[in-house]
């Protein structure tokens, strides 16, 4: 078997060992047009030769902003990557200044966007980025050039010579992508990511993945300017996987269920909405059909791996796949038996009750940083435990330092941040990266997480608060949809709720409950009784110093627009506490 070596190495291993007509597929004008491993790698030599035509040479940094998954991007990846260039992908939901500092710091010098609403954005900013010599789009607008421009200048294939120069010159240990982390404080870092770094996590990730090589389907929507979905995406090549793209989050559910996939990456919030919508519709049930419905969830709920509750439990659970959980597995396309979640901490009972329904979710630990794959759970061979990210992957080294922060070793490091040595050299020292999370490792080698270093404080009591803990065991309540666990130096722990709208409106309507807003409902006296009695339940899972003993719920959600979360879902903290400071006030009001 060739060696790969190199990110672009992955296209070819798929055409040699599992040549398929649909390494690609996106959905077009209502139609799913295919792209075959031979014209994926058509396409991407062709891409080459005509980004060598205008301009891009070994080290060019090339951008690529898009608001969905879709061929294209790959080509353009594999194109610019084939070159010893590097791909820069950049959030396409980000504010218009982020766009300015990402293309002026990584000095970008062409990119490559999806459609007028990214393309306005860029525009916005280009005369501040005097280093970008040309946009492209992927879709056809009046005023900017397309990307089959590029592809057109290729057709000549005279120049493939200087292409398979290019190919041959570009290293393991060359720079591949800088990818710009969306801190949650502070400007984004760029993050140096070789060949090497991502080869080796794709290599070394892959005996978790229990594929089917040539024979499997992937639904693709996680952004793939993430390393999860873009290394995943690197997987799914070398195993010779069917990738379909989603047209969007909205449609999801449409295009489960016209390509019918058998592997999907999540993440938990997403999980936990389609965990939502089912226990709705099932609540909705009447006699019978509600009994076997609930009769099922509590089962899935007590659910354990490998038949550790013993012969009666699985049997009843054999039952309930046959009447309830086969329903849902026909919901999201009828194929489904893999869901690998990464990114934030999976909520137990989740992982419990899809488990228990035939749909497994692996959940994973890593960061961009770590390219990003750490620790994941396999269900093969005793690899799956609850509650914990799984156990580390071949050839990464995790050891658990004094204070309990996870400290990481192995080919997939990163090379540093991008113009950063000072930043580089307070995370990675003597050769460990220091992830910020703290966790620890089982008699069985499971890795846990338990908290970000960073986000753990002390009360003026001088006890330590893990917010992420509390935060995960509260948003187990149906009427929690996000929250954040407050009081770094105060006496006692609180938090910021923001309701879990369409539950709570389909709860209040049926208590008679009037009202014209979600302002007007959270400030219901029974609306609010009803959040103490949650948070009143799970506080008995803490200790006295760490209950939450007061709460304010938000009328607004939590969005990455309205700038709460960052674009991978997590809470920005400092900037929660300057919107919510008047809510902080009146918690804390002495």
């Amino acid at each position: 078997m060739a060696t790969i070596t190199r990110l672009f190495d992955f296209p070819y291993h798929q055409q040699q060992y599992h040549n398929i007509p649909n390494a690609l597929v996106t959905k077009k004008n209502g139609v799913w047009v295919e792209t075959s491993s031979d014209e994926y790698i058509n396409l991407a030599n062709t891409f080459s030769r005509g980004l060598l035509r205008i301009g891009v040479k070994k080290d060019t940094k090339v951008a690529v902003i898009s608001s969905n998954n879709r061929t294209e991007w790959h080509i353009v990846d594999i194109g610019v990557l084939q070159l010893g260039a590097q791909n820069v992908p950049v959030y396409p939901t980000i504010s218009e200044e982020d766009y300015q500092y990402i293309l002026t710091h990584s000095g970008a010098e062409y990119c490559f966007v999806s459609d007028e609403i990214v393309l306005e954005k860029v525009n916005a900013i280009r005369k501040n980025v005097p280093n970008l010599k040309e946009v492209y789009c992927f879709n056809e607008i009046t005023g900017c050039k397309n990307w089959q421009e590029v592809l057109d200048l290729g057709k000549d294939a005279s120049n493939q010579p200087e292409v398979d120069e290019a190919k041959r010159a570009v290293s393991t240990e060359d720079l591949a992508t800088i990818i710009y982390t969306s801190g949650t404080t502070g400007k984004p870092k760029g993050v140096m990511l070789s060949h090497k770094n991502i080869v080796s996590n794709v290599l070394n990730s892959e005996k978790r993945i229990p594929f089917v090589p040539g024979k499997t389907k992937a639904l693709s929507f996680l952004p793939i300017c993430h390393i999860f979905e873009r290394m995943v995406v690197y997987l799914y090549q070398y195993y010779g996987v069917g990738i379909y793209f989603a047209e969007s989050i909205e449609k999801l559910s449409e295009n489960m269920n016209e390509t019918k996939p058998h592997v999907i990456t999540a993440v938990p919030r997403l999980l936990e909405k389609v965990y939502d919508k089912i226990y709705a519709k099932g609540a909705d049930l009447t006699g019978i059909k509600k009994a076997l419905f609930f009769w099922a969830i509590d089962l899935g709920l007590r659910y354990e791996p490998y038949g550790k509750n013993g012969w009666w439990y699985e049997t009843q659970l054999s039952i309930a796949r046959k009447l309830i959980f086969s329903k849902w597995k026909a919901g999201l396309g009828g194929n489904l038996n893999l869901m690998v979640s990464g990114s934030a901490a999976l909520q137990p009972r989740l992982s419990r009750i899809f488990a228990a329904a035939g749909i497994p979710v692996m959940e994973g630990y890593g960061l961009t940083e770590t390219s990003p794959v750490i620790a994941v759970n396999d269900m093969r061979n005793h690899g799956f435990k609850i509650g914990t990210v799984g156990k580390v992957i071949d050839n990464v080294e995790v050891k658990i330092a004094e204070d309990g922060e996870i400290l990481c070793k192995g080919p997939n490091i990163m090379m540093g941040y991008y113009k950063d040595p000072e930043k580089t050299q307070e995370v990675i020292i003597n050769d460990y990266f220091h992830t910020g999370d703290i966790g620890e490792i089982d008699a069985e080698g499971f890795l846990k997480i338990t908290d970000r270093k960073k986000e753990m404080f002390k009360t003026s009591g001088g006890k330590y608060i893990a917010p992420q803990l509390i935060e995960n065991a509260m948003k187990q309540s149906r009427f929690i949809g996000e929250i954040m666990v407050i009081g770094d130096g105060e006496k006692m722990p609180a938090a910021f709720i923001q309701p879990d709208y369409d539950f709570l409106k389909n709860w209040a309507k049926k208590k008679n409950i009037k009202f014209t807003s979600n302002a007007s409902l959270i400030e219901n006296k029974e609306v609010i009784e009803r959040f103490q009695e949650e948070i009143d339940a799970v506080n008995k899972k803490f200790g006295n110093w760490e209950q939450i003993k007061k709460f304010e719920l938000t009328p607004d959600l939590w969005t990455i627009d309205g700038g709460h979360l960052t674009p991978t879902m997590k809470l920005k903290r400092k900037v929660m506490m300057e919107i919510y400071k008047d809510l902080y006030a009146k918690i804390y009001s002495k």
